[in-house]
């Protein structure tokens, strides 16, 4: 908490303004005398120039969203009914994790088909491999090999046929073996994750009959997010664009500035999106919070909103010399919170009064005190 003045205190600083001022020509020089006795009456605090950098720049309110090649819908492969939810909303799922259990009488019209397929292709083989015995002895002509061949070939080509449609239903690879070889038939199937992500929503219930394509449920992987920004269309050109580093208010968060959208909302806000590089996992699709957005300007020097005075339209800030301080002038380039970033003839080094900055610019013009 800053120190306040005694009256005895505020009383002898203005004495000294008063002494400062009295010898002053009326019109304003751009170096005056201050004592370091008159700096400590006055309450005048310096700061030191280290190096030109960017500020934080303004905070803006955005909403966590989610980049569209990042959900996965996971739709019935086949007409049928659910029989089984095996996960729930919000549940974490891995790589080939059972989701939905599947009931349906067209999976066993594909399992029959793959197993008179597999059936025919096996006695396609003894075929052709009897035809090439017979053609060694000489007992039958090379056309015969060369139909069973054809033959064999067509019936390996039905046999894949009947595996690819028992893929794209979602039977494992396992099963598909198994029917192939004439192992027993199943009466459902086990619809599985293509990838990892967290269950954002779930459109079915145990019961319900579906249809092939009808959505089931959906995936989506968190570990990539963006951020979209609301950013006042007259604010716009004051706001870092690609590849500017965002970071979040009083939260855990760095963003990367991807480029801003082509339509200006009945708010007048222009959205400006983000690709999360850090903190993602502490985020929830949908949430709403606060994203400090750097500046587009130049790289100038963070002052204290205090330290910069204002005369005849221009911007001051006093500079520290041996026998007082100089007024230089400054360009204010942006502004936010309680720090301005100000560009001007300053050296690294120089210090500059950050407090009882009136009270210097009283000095400065010789007006005792005026603003």
């Amino acid at each position: 908490m800053p120190h306040r003045p005694s009256r005895p205190a505020l009383a002898r600083a203005a004495i000294l303004l008063a002494t400062l001022t009295a010898a002053l020509p009326l019109r304003a020089a751009d170096e005056f005398k201050v004592s370091p006795a008159q700096m400590q009456a006055l309450g005048i605090q310096l700061q030191r120039l280290d190096k030109p950098s960017p500020i934080t720049g303004l905070a803006y309110p955005a909403r966590v969203v989610l980049p569209p090649a990042q959900e996965s819908v996971l739709s019935a492969t086949l007409a049928g009914s659910i029989d089984r939810l095996l996960v729930t909303e919000n549940e974490s799922v891995k790589p080939g994790q059972p989701l939905v259990r599947l009931v349906s009488p067209e999976l066993g019209e594909l399992q029959l088909r793959l197993t008179e397929a597999a059936s025919k292709a096996r006695l396609s083989q003894k075929t052709l491999a009897r035809e090439r015995g017979l053609l060694a002895d000489g007992i039958v002509p090379e056309r015969r090999v060369q139909e069973a061949e054809a033959a064999a070939a067509e019936d390996r080509a039905r046999q894949s046929h009947a595996e690819a449609a028992l893929r794209l239903a979602g039977a494992d690879p396992a099963l598909i073996r198994g029917v192939a070889d004439g192992g027993a038939m199943q009466d459902a199937l086990l619809l599985r994750a293509r990838g990892a992500g967290v269950v954002t929503k779930i459109d079915v219930k145990p019961g319900q009959r579906v249809q092939a394509a009808d959505a089931l449920l959906r995936v989506a992987d968190t570990r990539k997010l963006w951020l979209d920004l609301q950013i006042p269309v007259d604010r716009q050109s004051q706001v870092a664009l690609k590849g500017a580093a965002l970071t979040g208010v009083e939260r855990e968060l760095e963003a990367r500035a991807v480029g801003f959208g082509p339509i200006v909302s009945d708010s007048q806000t222009v959205t400006l999106r983000a690709e999360v590089t850090r903190g993602a996992a502490g985020l929830r699709i949908g949430e709403a919070l606060q994203v400090r957005v750097p500046f587009a300007a130049a790289e100038g020097w963070a002052v204290p909103v205090p330290a910069v005075a204002r005369q005849d339209d221009k911007a001051y800030v006093f500079v520290r010399t041996p026998q007082g301080f100089v007024a230089t002038p400054v360009t204010v380039q942006a502004g936010a919170g309680q720090s301005l970033l100000v560009a001007g003839g300053l050296r690294v080094g120089q210090e500059i009064a950050v407090t009882s900055v009136i009270a210097l610019k009283a000095a400065w013009l010789g007006k005792g005190g005026s603003n």
